[in-house]
């Protein structure tokens, strides 16, 4: 069985082809998983869509507040 962030993963990739769907799935991401989870959600999204959707994920991490 997936873990959410892995399914979050997966949804992401399927939907990095629009940027407006993948910001809006990013912030349902953000708002869905724990803490740790949102950590390692955004090294790897930095990873995979940091040339195509640097702002993006800029403007959706920056609001994050690690505890």
């Amino acid at each position: 069985m997936l873990s959410m962030l892995e399914y979050i993963k997966t949804i992401l990739q399927k939907v990095s082809f629009d940027k407006n769907l993948f910001d809006k799935e990013l912030a349902k991401a953000i708002k869905m998983l724990i803490p740790k989870e949102v950590k390692q959600l955004k090294r790897w999204c930095y990873v995979q869509f940091g040339k195509m959707y640097r702002a993006v994920l800029n403007r959706r991490f920056a609001r994050v507040r690690f505890t």
